[in-house]
């Protein structure tokens, strides 16, 4: 049985999560706080973190980021109706997904399943190919480790991730749905949004360095693809 960390304050909250992640084939793991989180994390192997925001002791940012020092376990964010604040600062510093409340249990369900499955899947392609290049572009995806001009670039895992699916399709135009489906997984219910935010934030750490022989290109009323740009 995988275990997942659910941290919550509100007892009816966990509870009921926790009743639906068994029946899911789960072995949840409860945090009423930000510290007993960062315990239970270090205490037990952890397959995937559901954190809510608002939370005693140390907020989710604060877990979020003590996390992402040392381990790329997916993390998905709880934020209150509306505080797209909440939203995209979660998704900066390092989560893959985020729920908004108030929320459906199958639809928690649902995006720990995807994740888990696109895991699973990444892990079985690491067999046949592992690094690709591009010019002065290097990622290395059983290092989870992006380089340019074999300088590294700290990039999240959902980051890795999207930069490896257009690197490994150049050229291709890839839609917003077809990144959520591809990344997130085909029963993702969030908003599209979150597709953008990634690419924003991706395209700001690799322009750290200078590449003028390829960038993420935004194809107008289309979507993004990896281009090469013919130099002059």
């Amino acid at each position: 049985m995988k275990n997942i960390l659910i941290v919550d304050d509100h007892i009816q909250i966990t509870e009921v999560l926790k009743e639906y992640s068994i029946k899911e084939g789960f072995s949840p793991i409860i945090a009423s706080d930000g510290v007993a989180a960062l315990d239970a994390f270090f205490s037990h192997s952890v397959e995937l973190i559901l954190l809510d925001v608002m939370l005693p002791k140390l907020d989710g940012f604060g877990v979020c980021k003590q996390i992402r020092e040392t381990s790329n376990v997916p993390i998905i964010m709880v934020t209150a109706k509306g505080e797209d604040y909440h939203r995209i600062m979660g998704l900066d510093i390092g989560a893959d997904d985020y729920i908004v409340k108030p929320f459906s249990p199958n639809e928690v369900m649902a995006r720990i399943r995807a994740i888990l499955r696109r895991i699973e899947r990444t892990e079985e392609n690491q067999h046949t190919m592992e690094q690709l290049t591009y010019d002065n572009l290097i990622v290395y995806l059983d290092e989870k480790k992006v380089t340019i001009d074999q300088q590294e670039i700290m990039l999240t895992k959902r980051e890795l991730e999207l930069l490896w699916l257009l690197l490994s399709n150049q050229e291709k135009v890839f839609s917003r749905n077809n990144l959520l489906d591809s990344l997130w997984g085909i029963d993702y219910f969030g908003d599209a949004r979150t597709v953008d935010t990634h690419i924003k934030r991706l395209r700001a750490k690799l322009d750290e360095v200078t590449h003028p022989t390829w960038e993420i290109a935004t194809v107008w009323g289309q979507g993004y693809k990896f281009e090469g740009k013919n130099e002059k």
